[in-house]
């Protein structure tokens, strides 16, 4: 269980729309202070936020933050981008981008941020997934965030004796720079953020921040068909 009361937290991809939203709902709840991360950092307008320059998909780059930054104690694995090249057809490029954000990315950040949460008492890795990462209509997005599922799962578990509490966040499409084109309901990403972080301080390990993504987890042990009814005969 973490406490966002005096906690000092890391967000990265923090321009965002959900980025955003954590940096700001963090401070709402009490925290220190929040290092909001980005490949060009912007300025706020609250002297608690630090902005510092992040570009995931660079290791030297992660680990020059996780040094200036070394008094985190929640870290909210945000930074992401989009995309639904076909895996079968889609440009080779575009799929390598995706799956170095969106995972390798991840990867960077929790493998540079764990030994600074275990030294500050084991502290928070929220890492953002979304209900993409339990069905593979997005292509590339689709793999590259199933793919950081399964990271987080084992992130858990490694990093559990340490003390830190890992949390896997799902959501269904959210009205965010990256879903302009998405005409379907869209969530409020102050509702989802909010809904992670009662999560993170309730000590959960895996938030469901919306309905489609509870039913789509559920719907994960039903026949292949189930899922993609595109499919059956």
């Amino acid at each position: 269980m973490t406490d966002l009361s005096g906690a000092i937290v890391l967000v990265t991809g923090a321009n965002g729309g959900l980025g955003t939203e954590f940096v700001r709902q963090a401070l709402d709840r009490g925290a220190a202070k929040v290092y909001a991360t980005a490949r060009t950092p912007r300025e706020w307008d609250d002297a608690r936020v630090v902005p510092l320059a992040l570009d995931v998909t660079d290791e030297a780059s992660v680990a020059s933050v996780a040094q200036q930054a070394s008094d985190t104690t929640v870290v909210i694995n945000n930074a992401g981008i989009g995309g639904d090249a076909p895996i079968a057809t889609g440009d080779i490029a575009l799929i390598r981008s995706i799956i170095d954000t969106n995972l390798f990315g991840a990867i960077h950040v929790a493998r540079a941020f764990a030994p600074v949460l275990a030294a500050n008492g084991g502290g928070a890795l929220v890492d953002v997934h979304s209900v993409l990462s339990w069905v593979g209509f997005a292509g590339a997005y689709s793999a590259s965030k199933a793919a950081f599922w399964s990271v987080t799962n084992s992130l858990r578990l490694e990093l559990a004796p340490a003390g830190t509490q890992v949390v896997g966040l799902h959501l269904g499409y959210t009205d965010t720079p990256m879903t302009t084109d998405v005409t379907e309901p869209k969530n409020d990403p102050a509702d989802i953020v909010r809904i992670a972080y009662d999560g993170l301080e309730a000590g959960s390990l895996e938030v469901l921040a919306d309905e489609i993504s509870v039913r789509v987890k559920q719907g994960l042990a039903a026949p292949v068909e189930a899922l993609y009814p595109q499919l059956a005969r």
